[in-house]
């Protein structure tokens, strides 16, 4: 097969977009946590001043 330029930077980008996609579902992940969290502290509150 051969390979030219075009080919490499294509083969590139979407080596780059795997990237970019990992990182957003690490970001979403955390964001994801940090609402339960706060979802899970309201609760606690709301259950021990019943």
């Amino acid at each position: 097969m051969n390979t030219t330029k075009a080919n490499i930077s294509k083969q590139q980008e979407g080596a780059d977009d795997v990237k970019s996609l990992k990182g957003t579902l690490v970001s979403t992940g955390i964001v994801g946590a940090v609402i339960v969290i706060m979802w899970v502290a309201v609760f606690w509150l709301y259950m021990t001043r019943l």
